[in-house]
């Protein structure tokens, strides 16, 4: 750093509830305070604030008293598997040939960014979805840009920014793909992106890195595990290809204040120990890009050891 530089930003770590959700969402919350986390990603779902079960508003108050309670900040995602169709992981989706289905999904979005409003959430994450069968691309494209217009409106009236997330195997699954729609939509001030750094090591052309560099200007949300190159498996950390210091030093350096979350959903079954394993190893990587301690004094690293978080 050069005296003209100003020092990087600490970055705010959380955990993903899709990663906890064999427990009570106020289980849950308490947990990531008690280990330490700066926030959570909250995952709106059956078994989590429910997006479509009666008096939603008085259970976000509830939950917004409690956040507000624990210290903890958040992030509003809508990746829940079957919210909406429970023999349809993810759909409808923004795609779907089906107009109603897709103004099903519409709704969920719209329903996530009032969520999202009454929580104090920095951002509403979201993603295409694939592409149906006997579907092309441009007809894709074109559901895509109408299915955002109404969301975009929700969210620029609440004030809280939409974090698209290119997702492998989806119409929108690269940075590429991102400024398509950014582009094909005018770029409105509302649309931001979600960056899974497992993501850019699965399919990016970039390193990770590199990638975060060239995403800094429309970041509005982090999600992070470790994975290998050409395999979309959500990995605990070290068991994967990932070098994570650079990856944290580029973050901090693009000055994002958002969260950076830990996304490991198909780990529930030990959730609690996956959790309390990543803080550490997150801020044990932090540190080495600093060389100054960046763990809060009610964590306790020394309780993990280096390497795989795998219990």
């Amino acid at each position: 750093m050069t005296a003209h530089e100003p020092p990087a930003l600490p970055l705010r770590f959380g955990y993903g509830t899709n990663g906890l959700a064999d427990l009570r969402l106020d289980d849950a919350l308490g947990l990531l305070a008690d280990l330490g986390y700066d926030g959570v990603g909250l995952t709106l779902d059956h078994m989590h604030l429910d997006p479509l079960a009666p008096d939603l508003a008085a259970r976000t108050r509830y939950v917004a008293r409690r956040l507000d309670e624990l210290g903890l900040g958040v992030t509003v995602e809508t990746g829940a598997r079957y919210v909406l169709d429970p023999r349809r992981k993810h759909g409808p989706s923004l795609l779907d040939p089906d107009p109603d289905d897709r103004a099903r999904r519409v709704d969920l979005l719209v329903r996530a960014v009032q969520v999202a409003a009454d929580l104090g959430a920095h951002a509403v994450h979201c993603f295409s979805g694939t592409v149906p069968d006997h579907t092309d691309e441009d007809t894709a494209w074109k559901r895509l840009t109408e299915a955002f217009g109404p969301v975009l409106d929700a969210a620029s009236a609440a004030g809280v920014p939409l974090a698209v997330e290119p997702e492998p195997g989806h119409l929108l699954a690269t940075l590429a793909d991102f400024h398509h729609l950014r582009r094909a939509l005018g770029d409105p001030e509302p649309l931001g992106l979600t960056l899974d750094i497992g993501h850019c090591q699965c399919l990016e052309p970039l390193a990770p890195a590199e990638c975060v560099r060239e995403a800094a200007p429309w970041l509005r949300h982090v999600q992070i595990e470790d994975m290998r190159r050409g395999v979309h498996e959500h990995l605990p950390f070290g068991d994967g290809e990932i070098d994570f210091p650079p990856v944290l030093a580029a973050l901090a350096a693009t000055g994002y204040r958002g969260l950076t979350v830990v996304e490991l959903p198909r780990h529930s079954h030990a959730g609690p120990r996956f959790a309390a394993h990543s803080l550490p190893y997150l801020h044990r990587a932090a540190e080495r890009t600093t060389g100054t301690s960046t763990t809060p004094s009610h964590g306790d690293p020394s309780a993990t050891p280096e390497g795989s978080s795998t219990p």
